[in-house]
């Protein structure tokens, strides 16, 4: 797949609870391309301060204009300048970059489990899922109701989500795991997605393989070069062919993984 630059024209840049934004930009030649688990290398601004560009995972395709839409929350200086763009301005765009989530052609029912800002590249493979006639569930987790983001387009999709929060302020009161397990005792899944932080993943993969489901995970790293060449992302994965654990570069190799693939607290 060619790794495409586009100078994007911005068409939509919102705040949909504090500090979290939405980013829906023209960039068709990727938007072609693009598939459920990829992301994009953004400049956040024209000058070289800061360097290097971020990454974003694809949060929704657009292919009859050509856009794409990425969902991110403001954590620190780059992230604060890509805030500040507003629409009719341009955004220098690479990629699609990463592999993909796969879809087994027997999937029936899926799960997909989101925590945080974890739910970016998650929306995107829900609504392909949904194309795709596979029975899709999706459980969105977060430390409060104010913080639950993604249910508008999931909406709009017709997919159909729970949600769980720390506090209880909606849904389950817990963790988004604890609401996994109780859906898994009631309907059977043939395949689990997952991204968000990283305890949550862990808890994830223990889920599945106690329960013997496959699945995949889409790592959430910094990837300051975003195509293999600074190793600043490498995270160790367990070969199945010979149980040996190596090295791989989440911006190449991943960031999609498959469940038990990844070593945690490496």
């Amino acid at each position: 797949m060619r790794k495409i630059v586009e100078h994007a024209l911005i068409i939509r840049h919102r705040e949909i609870v504090p500090t979290y934004f939405e980013l829906e930009f023209i960039a068709p030649d990727i938007a072609r391309q693009a598939l459920p688990g990829q992301f994009v290398h953004l400049r956040v601004t024209r000058s070289l301060d800061p360097l290097l560009r971020r990454p974003f995972g694809i949060y929704n395709v657009e292919q009859k204009i050509g856009s794409v839409t990425v969902f991110y929350r403001v954590v620190g200086r780059g992230t604060a300048m890509l805030s500040d763009l507003h629409t009719a301005e341009t955004v220098d765009v690479l990629g699609p970059l990463g592999n993909t989530f796969s879809i087994p052609s027997t999937m029936q029912r899926a799960v997909v489990v989101g925590g945080g800002v974890g739910i970016a590249p998650l929306v995107y493979l829900a609504r392909v899922l949904a194309e795709r006639k596979v029975e899709v569930m999706v459980l969105l987790g977060a430390s409060t109701a104010g913080f639950l983001v993604g249910r508008d387009i999931l909406k709009r999709l017709g997919v159909d989500y729970m949600v769980a929060t720390d506090d209880g302020s909606e849904g389950l009161k817990g963790h988004v795991t604890e609401l996994l397990e109780r859906m898994i005792d009631r309907k059977r899944f043939d395949y689990i997605y997952a991204c968000g932080p990283e305890p949550m993943m862990v808890k994830v993969t223990e889920i599945a393989q106690q329960n013997g489901i496959p699945g995949e995970l889409s790592l959430e790293e910094h990837m300051a070069c975003g195509i293999g060449a600074c190793l600043g992302c490498a995270k160790k994965v367990r070969r199945p062919a010979d149980g040996q654990d190596v090295y791989a570069k989440v911006c190449t190799d991943g960031p999609v993984f498959r469940i038990g693939e990844v070593v945690f607290n490496a």
